[in-house]
Order: structure tokens, then C-alpha cells, then sequence
């Protein structure tokens, strides 16, 4: 579909050019910085599905507070159905926040459900896991935390 990829290359654009305008951090620091607090998380509590949740529940609180700036910064109107959210959220979401862009894919037959892939997830970067946390640590739940909250403050509901 033409237009599905047309759009997809504007959204890549318009997150090129807001993550060019935006304030930089480095992303060594971020990740390094993430890394240190999950391992503080872990070292207060010895159970890791409560630090999935404290991770998703903080994640969630950023993303109440970071909605109202990218719909300021990046001047998106309202988008048409979930695939063109979950676009946003890959192209220029991503992009502006952690100046990486992701996939969308595996959506679910009724359409109510994806799967947003990071090819190179900078709060990763620098971690090696211990093997008896790595099926069981969401490392990344931040992130879906922050999807979460950002999408509900604007009335979508949302599970990760």
C-alpha cells in the first residue's frame, strides 16, 4: 500500500526533524543512568515482579507528563484508527525521546493489537542481564509503561 509507506516516510521525517530540534542528552549516560536505578530496584526488592510493575508504573507517570509535549512539539492532530497511532509512536515518538526509531508488527486479526520491535533499544545499550533475571526482568517495561501512560491520558485504553 502506497500511502501506508508514504506515510511512514513522513512520519520518519517529521521525527528526524524534531529529534534534530530537540535538546540532546547522551545516550550513554541515559542508559548507563537507567541501568544503575533497575539495579538499585533490584537490589531493595528481591522480588522481580514487583520491580516489573514499579517499572511499568513509573514508565506510566512519564508518560502523563510527556504527551502534552510531543503533541506540542510535533503538532500531530488526531490520529484516524490505532495503526496510524502505533506509526507515531514508532516514527516520531521514539525518535524524538530516544533517537531511535522502531517497527511496528504482529498485529492481531482484529486489529485491537501490535507489537512495537526496537532494532537497537539504547536503555539496553550496555547490559548483560544475569541468566536467573533474563526471563524473567522486563528491563524495558519503562518504556511500555510510558507508551501506556501517554496513550490513556489521551483516552486509549491499554494493555502491555
Amino acid at each position: 500500500n502506497s500511502s501506508a509507506v508514504m506515510n511512514k516516510a513522513s512520519l520518519t521525517k517529521q521525527g528526524d526533524s524534531l529529534f534534530s530540534k530537540s535538546e540532546k542528552i547522551s545516550i550513554e549516560l541515559v542508559s548507563l543512568t537507567y541501568g544503575t536505578f533497575v539495579a538499585r530496584l533490584l537490589k531493595e526488592n528481591d522480588n522481580v515482579e514487583e520491580v516489573n510493575l514499579q517499572l511499568l508504573k513509573i514508565g506510566i507517570n512519564i508518560g502523563n507528563r510527556l504527551i502534552d509535549e510531543f503533541l506540542a512539539k510535533s503538532s500531530k492532530g488526531a490520529c484516524k484508527d490505532l495503526k496510524e497511532i502505533a506509526e507515531v509512536i514508532a516514527k516520531v515518538g521514539f525518535k524524538m525521546y530516544l533517537g531511535v526509531t522502531a517497527e511496528v508488527g504482529q498485529w492481531a486479526e482484529d486489529g485491537q493489537s501490535f507489537i512495537i520491535t526496537l532494532e537497537n533499544n539504547p536503555l539496553a545499550e550496555f547490559v548483560i542481564l544475569p541468566v536467573h533475571l533474563q526471563q524473567t526482568l522486563w528491563y524495558s517495561n519503562l518504556i511500555c509503561g510510558v507508551i501506556k501512560g501517554a496513550l490513556e491520558r489521551i483516552n486509549v485504553n491499554v494493555e502491555c
